[in-house]
């Protein structure tokens, strides 16, 4: 990738298809959940580090450029006023999820308003306040919608779930039955 911005590439001999952008390395301990997901799953990835306000030109280079890189999702967090997302949205045809971060004097409920808030016609699919979980596992979903292995391992992921939610149910039942005695 150009300008050096990248912290983590997936290893792996495929391309990246999805780049996850971070307004600033400060972000990372909460985006790591993303890079963990889409490992998981065998996504390749990208990480950088950009900023829609203290350097604009690199963000919409990498905005305008990520499709002929092979990229198909992309994946941003950003903080506070949060304009990241939109910004790389605005400058692709990409599909772009947003992350809003916690922090700042709002508790990142302002990076909620202004990720939700987009102007007709520059969409940005957002997930909740930290919820960089979730923004990997929608790029996951995109993606499969094209890749009927990724599709498999969904349903798989989903089935585990299931399955977890069983136990504890089937668990609690059991210590309510003992307290019951």
């Amino acid at each position: 990738m150009s300008n050096n911005s990248s912290l983590i590439t997936h290893h792996s001999s495929l391309s990246p298809v999805v780049g996850i952008v971070l307004g600033s390395d400060s972000d990372l301990p909460v985006m790591e959940e993303t890079v963990k997901v889409l490992r998981d799953f065998g996504v390749p990835f990208e990480v950088s580090v950009l900023s829609a306000h203290r350097s604009p030109r690199r963000a919409a280079d990498y905005a305008t450029t990520a499709e002929e890189r092979g990229l198909q999702v992309i994946i941003a967090g950003a903080g506070m006023a949060a304009h990241l997302p939109g910004v790389l949205a605005a400058c692709t045809c990409l599909p772009v999820i947003g992350v809003p971060l916690q922090g700042g004097a709002l508790n990142g409920m302002d990076a909620l308003y202004a990720i939700v808030q987009m102007p007709p016609g520059v969409p940005v699919a957002t997930v909740a306040v930290n919820g960089a979980r979730n923004a990997a596992l929608l790029a996951v979903q995109m993606l499969s919608l094209g890749d009927a292995g990724l599709r498999r391992q969904l349903r798989a992921y989903k089935e585990r779930m299931a399955a977890d939610v069983a136990v504890k149910s089937a668990s609690l039942q059991e210590k309510l039955q003992q307290q019951q005695k």
